[in-house]
């Protein structure tokens, strides 16, 4: 599979803040869900990507180039969404797309229309009037309307209900069908990256704690109920956090086939990425 966007130790230095030397490979024709608590990176992480921000170590290339050496022109295939950044509050949507027109030359009005008409917007409202998922549905919108091949997008689903969620969630899949194109998507509802993601990064305190491919995580990981009897005959190799109750461990492992095999009369259920994160987190160390 062909590499999309190749992160090389990448980092930047803030005074209170460092993304620390992330690297990571990820490939054409898939989604990249990218999960941790506010503070953790990801925007950091995103605004690197694009090339927004000076980096202090590391390099970012895309299809092999460095971002450093694309052409200036490199961003008009990439359709961008990051939290606090809105239309001005003036402008309708009619107006938004003439001036998206005049600024992608693949501009598709026809699809930008249809959008609107999907996302029951508006096009003579002014975007001062239009509700925080509103406003994230025109910025979805405009993202997805000039043949864009790889999209960044930053809390996208945050403040939309289940339904409109639902429906964002199947224009990325939509939207990776061509396996040339590539989606990163940042959100603090893992649900949503459970349905759609092929691949999920986990950042902690600027750190990339684990980047996997979903299915194998949710094939792997497991939770272990046992006494602490039972917990110290585990092989620590495989423990990744513990939650210890008065009588009784819960144990984060990543082998849950390995352990059942070994130690049968043990319970395992299966863990979900947030489980994951969690455990990581919050669990403790062994």
């Amino acid at each position: 599979m062909d590499t999309a966007i190749r992160l090389h130790n990448v980092t930047k230095n803030y005074e209170s803040f460092t993304l620390d030397h992330i690297t990571m490979d990820i490939p054409k024709g898939c989604i990249v869900g990218l999960v941790g608590e506010n503070g953790a990176g990801k925007t950091t992480l995103l605004k690197a990507i694009l090339d927004m921000i000076h980096l202090d170590e590391g390099q970012i290339s895309l299809d092999g180039v460095p971002v450093s050496r694309l052409s200036y022109d490199w961003k008009k295939e990439v359709g961008v969404i990051l939290s606090g950044l809105d239309f001005a509050a003036s402008m309708n949507a009619r107006e938004i797309g003439n001036i998206m027109a005049g600024t992608y030359e693949n501009w598709q009005q026809n699809v930008y229309e249809a959008y609107l008409q999907r996302f029951k917007i508006e096009p003579g409202k002014t975007v001062q009037k239009y509700s925080k998922g509103m406003k994230m549905k025109l910025n979805i919108a405009v993202a997805l309307s000039h043949q864009a091949k790889l999209l960044i997008f930053d809390e996208a689903t945050s403040g939309l209900d289940p339904i409109v969620r639902d429906d964002i969630l199947d224009l990325l899949l939509e939207f990776i069908q061509d396996e040339e194109h590539t989606a990163i998507i940042s959100s603090h509802i893992v649900t949503d990256l459970e349905k759609v993601a092929d691949y999920i990064a986990f950042l902690h305190e600027g750190k990339l704690k684990f980047y996997m491919n979903k299915d194998e995580i949710l094939y792997h990981y497991g939770v272990v109920r046992c006494s602490p009897q039972q917990y110290q005959k585990l092989p620590k190799e495989l423990v990744k956090g513990v939650r210890k109750g008065n009588f009784s461990y819960d144990v984060l492992i990543s082998a849950k086939q390995k352990i059942h095999q070994s130690f049968p009369e043990i319970a395992i259920d299966n863990a979900g990425i947030e489980d994951v994160i969690l455990y990581l987190v919050k669990g403790e160390r062994v």
